[in-house]
């Protein structure tokens, strides 16, 4: 089960966030079939969007991270709710392509780097708080910290990885985010910067037995942190026949009328691959 916790350092500085998205972008990979590259940026994104979600504060409040830098992965889609719970899409799931100059799987090579991160929060408003930037990267860490400076004027250290195994299954995945509060002292910066050198990689962390409570601990070692609350997310859809009904419902009389010829119409969730089924009878009442 994935875990996440989010702590406060006790002079009220800086908040730190962790998760262990493992089980999550395994339950990802299972349903969306992605290779090894594939899985690795869209497991960053959800990582991060489940970190973003989890700060929210209403029940019904949501986070959309859109990342499209007109690569061959085509575009990203993570969404998460107020509980880190996350579901996810991307465009083309299979992207084979040679390891980066490093000898890793090239996640910015896949998403491309000539495009935009957009955010977009529904905090229950009659518009949602959309934000954009242009890609620094394409390796998604580095984007989602340039989001929070120029976006939100938040200082953040984002760090997110994801182990593939050989056959494509997730050894390990994770992340954590680190922001300064208003309150922050002039050498917190100083301090937190000397605390990230040299640190070990989310997936070395993880694979090495540590915990969220761990990650965030180590991290930030110099600093006196207190848990804020946990939670337990996972990848989950919220899709459902009457919300396909409705999408349905938006396309006009017209085309309801053009789709009721064929005998059953089958619509597929992005999101989770369920099939949903409906008769031509069904779709003539919705036309009607």
């Amino acid at each position: 089960m994935s875990e996440l916790v989010r702590m406060i350092s006790t002079d009220g500085t800086l908040t730190v966030i962790a998760v262990d998205s493992t089980d999550i972008i395994n339950r990802m990979e299972k349903i969306h079939m992605t290779s090894a590259v594939t899985s690795a940026a869209l497991g960053r994104l959800l990582t991060a969007a489940s970190m973003m979600g989890a700060v929210l504060k209403g029940r019904d409040h949501s986070v959309t991270l859109r990342l499209n830098g007109n690569g061959p992965s085509g575009s990203l889609i993570a969404v998460s709710d107020s509980e880190g719970n996350v579901r996810g899409y991307v465009a083309n799931p299979v992207v084979e392509i040679p390891l980066n100059d490093k000898g890793k799987l090239d996640v910015a090579g896949a998403v491309g780097t000539d495009g935009t991160l957009t955010v977009m929060k529904d905090l229950g408003m009659k518009e949602p708080y959309i934000g954009q930037i242009p890609i620094v990267s394409g390796e998604i860490a580095e984007d989602i910290t340039s989001y929070f400076a120029t976006s939100e004027q938040l200082p953040s250290v984002c760090a997110l990885g994801v182990l593939v195994n050989p056959d494509l299954s997730i050894q390990a995945a994770g992340g954590f985010i680190i922001q300064l509060l208003p309150t922050a002292l002039e050498d917190t910066i100083d301090q937190v910067e000397e605390c990230i050198k040299g640190i070990p990689s989310v997936t070395q962390m993880l694979t090495s037995g540590m915990t969220p409570e761990d990650i965030c601990r180590s991290v930030l070692k110099t600093f006196d942190l207190e848990i804020l609350d946990t939670a337990k997310p996972e990848y989950r859809c919220n899709c459902s026949r009457e919300r396909v009904t409705k999408a349905l419902l938006t396309m006009g009389k017209e085309e309801l009328v053009d789709m009721a010829n064929d005998p059953f119409t089958e619509v597929d969730c992005h999101f989770c691959e369920k099939k949903y089924r409906f008769t031509s009878a069904e779709i003539r009442k919705l036309a009607e």
